[in-house]
């Protein structure tokens, strides 16, 4: 109940102040964050994030095929016998 209660304070407050600060304030930030992400390590970074994720979704992906593989294997045995 205390989580719930502080996820509304907390959107309630972060809506407020969002929308005191208008749009010139969020203009600001956007201008800042496009400076950052037009940084070339921050885009090397980026990519490298990108690459990890990628592999370790393959990983998992080859993961799951091997398990549900050798379920499958292991339920046929059962059958057969």
């Amino acid at each position: 109940m205390k989580f719930r209660t502080g996820l509304v304070l907390g959107l309630g407050v972060g809506y407020v102040l969002g929308a005191k600060a208008g749009r010139q304030r969020y203009e600001q930030l956007k201008s800042g964050f496009d400076k950052v992400m037009e940084n070339p390590q921050v885009q090397q970074i980026a990519e490298k994030g990108k690459d990890i994720a990628e592999s370790s979704t393959e990983q998992a992906r080859k993961t799951i095929a091997n398990g549900f593989n050798e379920a499958s294997s292991q339920l046929r045995d059962r059958l057969e016998s």
